[in-house]
């Protein structure tokens, strides 16, 4: 039977735990994580702070870059997988980690459509052959005619293994008729590193892990991916125009957040990057980096992932290209 004095500590205990609730949701609030699958230095990593840097303000609280590199981005997704659905925690990332990966790995200990959503796109990049400042060839021409003249084999680099740019290195040797090793890497900057200390003569990655350095004269981007040369580059050729077929990829940069986050918060999140990016400040910096600025819905976003998930699925198909 009820007694007065348990009553109240009925409504104490209550009082006590709506406190802790509020208290648990207003710190989760205070900081938001932008999760990012490569080290500090790469292309990925300085987009993210870009965005960290001017999202701070239209949340209203502090946005911190948080880097998880390893696997490719296998590692960052997982720990977006284990994060709590508060809006609290996303995922920065291009293709790779959210369309590629899950295809070419067989157990990536994630599922993008089950265990995550998408927020909101804000950019679309292309892929780019670049060779290092030791290597004499000034076109993707010469280049192809210096392998020739050595034998035909060579290594070009790529950030990661079973990535986009390996398939486009072995699509590259076959329609050049070359024996080429697409050596992988823990990310863009480390591949980096080696394109400018000449330890590795080519590279494909993506225009914003090259361009600085292009334009700096310390390696040279000779050919990139898409239908349409690149302003950022205008003087780079693309592949369509050298007479090679199958490289009209352009990938994507979009927010993924754990499954089961509120609408709520995601909505609050995209309109915070749609703001973001429309700050000409950070469009003309992220427009120097080589992406092409546009903001898509957390739907339009979903629907641009599958439609690349169908495209590579019988790229990889055809490669051979057994999960591993």
């Amino acid at each position: 039977m009820s007694t007065p004095q348990a009553a109240t500590l009925s409504r104490r205990l209550a009082i006590a735990l709506g406190a802790t609730l509020c208290m648990g949701l207003a710190q989760a609030q205070t900081t938001t994580r932008i999760l990012v699958g490569f080290p500090p230095g790469g292309g990925t990593d300085a987009i993210a702070r870009i965005l960290a840097e001017r999202l701070k303000d239209e949340v209203g609280h502090s946005v911190v870059v948080e880097n998880k590199p390893g696997a490719g981005g296998q590692l960052a997704a997982q720990a977006l997988k284990a994060s709590a659905p508060d809006g609290g925690t996303v995922f920065l990332s291009h293709d790779h980690s959210i369309t590629i990966l899950p295809m070419v790995t067989k157990n990536p200990g994630y599922e993008p459509a089950k265990d995550f959503v998408p927020v909101a796109g804000f950019a679309t990049f292309v892929n780019a052959f670049a060779v290092s400042a030791g290597t004499p060839a000034q076109t993707f021409k010469a280049y192809v005619d210096g392998v020739k003249a050595a034998g035909g084999k060579g290594s070009v680099g790529i950030p990661a293994p079973a990535s986009v740019p390996q398939f486009l290195v072995q699509v590259i040797a076959k329609q050049n008729g070359l024996d080429l090793v697409a050596a992988p890497y823990r990310g863009s900057a480390p591949l980096m590193a080696d394109m400018l200390g000449n330890q590795i003569p080519a590279g494909v990655a993506s225009i914003p892990d090259f361009i600085e350095n292009h334009k700096a004269g310390k390696l040279r981007v000779v050919a990139v991916l898409g239908s349409q040369r690149q302003a950022a580059m205008p003087d780079v050729p693309t592949f369509a125009e050298l007479g090679l077929k199958g490289f009209e990829d352009v990938p994507y940069y979009g927010l993924f957040a754990p499954a089961g986050t509120p609408k709520a918060a995601l909505d609050k999140l995209a309109q915070a990057v749609q703001k973001t990016i429309s700050q000409p400040d950070v469009r003309e910096k992220l427009t120097a980096m080589g992406l092409t600025v546009g903001f898509m819905s957390g739907e339009q976003l979903g629907a641009r992932e599958e439609a690349y998930r169908k495209v590579w699925a019988k790229i990889i198909q055809d490669s051979g290209f057994q999960p591993q």
